[in-house]
C-alpha cells in the first residue's frame, strides 16, 4: 500500500471530520478511500455512457470492451 500526502483546505477538513464523526467512515484515510472509489466509479460509468453513445450514434463501439468492463 502507497502513503500519500495531500494539503486540504479547512472546508474539506471539516467534511472529513463529519464524516468520521457521523460514522460513515473510521478514519480520515477511509473518507479519502471512499471518495477516490467514487470519482474512479463515475469515470468508468462515463466511459460506459460514452460507449453506448457511439454505439447509437454509429452502431458500433470503438474500443476494447473487455477493457471497458474488467474493472466493474
Amino acid at each position: 500500500m502507497t502513503t500519500i500526502t495531500v494539503p486540504i483546505n479547512d472546508e474539506l477538513n471539516d467534511f472529513i471530520l463529519s464524516m468520521i464523526e457521523d460514522n460513515k467512515a473510521e478514519t480520515k484515510a477511509g473518507v479519502v478511500r471512499m471518495a477516490l472509489q467514487k470519482l474512479r466509479e463515475e469515470q468508468l460509468f462515463e466511459e460506459i455512457r460514452q460507449a453506448q453513445e457511439s454505439v447509437k450514434k454509429y452502431g458500433t463501439f470503438k474500443g476494447d470492451l473487455d477493457e471497458l468492463v474488467k474493472d466493474i
